[in-house]
């Protein structure tokens, strides 16, 4: 799988070859303590000034490495793909070879540091529910008025919670129609590639 850089990040990525080898290697250990640390505007100052250019020229190379290095982990993509993805840019073969042992070398670190990152999302832990039908009221004797209450139990960080909907069956008909819609949709070969580079 080949990495799909906007022209953005190619023109972020094309101040790389304007510098020595070991800046982009000191560009890559910059890059990877943001991940861990976040931004240091003074980081970005004092290699603006080493190099004669702006600090956000250096600000925008040190961010395309960021958004090469991550999106390469994310998808898990091979030294091949790795390759292929970067000589597109046009680097010469010592850069490509020198970014290719910048991703190797830090994409474990890499994933691990977005896993952190990650949303803890709540999940499923139990659902009950309850059909209610009002067949009368004082104003309408003939009146039938269906509603479902569902009591949705999720966990999060090892704690229950609870939420309560209520809906009308119709509107909870388009919702089971969509979520198996849903459920198809993941059943294909581009949704299955997805998941797997994912993991």
């Amino acid at each position: 799988m080949l990495l799909d850089l906007s022209e953005e990040h190619k023109d972020h990525l094309a101040f790389l070859p304007r510098v020595n080898s070991s800046v982009v290697a000191e560009f890559g250990r910059i890059a990877v303590e943001f991940l861990r640390r976040g931004a240091n505007p003074k980081i970005y100052e004092g290699a603006a000034r080493k190099l004669n250019v702006s600090s956000d020229t250096v600000q925008h190379g040190v961010e395309g490495l960021i958004y090469l290095l991550t999106e390469s982990s994310k998808l898990m993509i091979s030294e091949l793909d790795f390759q292929d993805s970067v000589f597109v840019l046009g680097f010469s073969e010592e850069l490509n070879k020198l970014l290719l042992q910048l991703y190797l070398d830090n994409r474990k670190e890499i994933r691990t540091i977005l896993s952190e990152l990650a949303p803890d999302l709540p999940s499923y832990h139990s659902l009950e529910w309850r059909l209610d039908v009002q067949l009368a009221s004082r104003s309408l004797r003939q009146q039938i008025k269906p509603s479902v209450t569902i009591k949705l139990h999720l966990n999060q960080n090892g704690d229950r919670n609870t939420k309560v909907l209520q809906t009308d069956p119709a509107t909870l008909m388009h919702l089971v129609q969509q979520l198996e819609q849903a459920l198809e949709e993941m059943k294909t070969n581009h949704c299955r590639r997805v998941v797997r580079s994912i993991k």
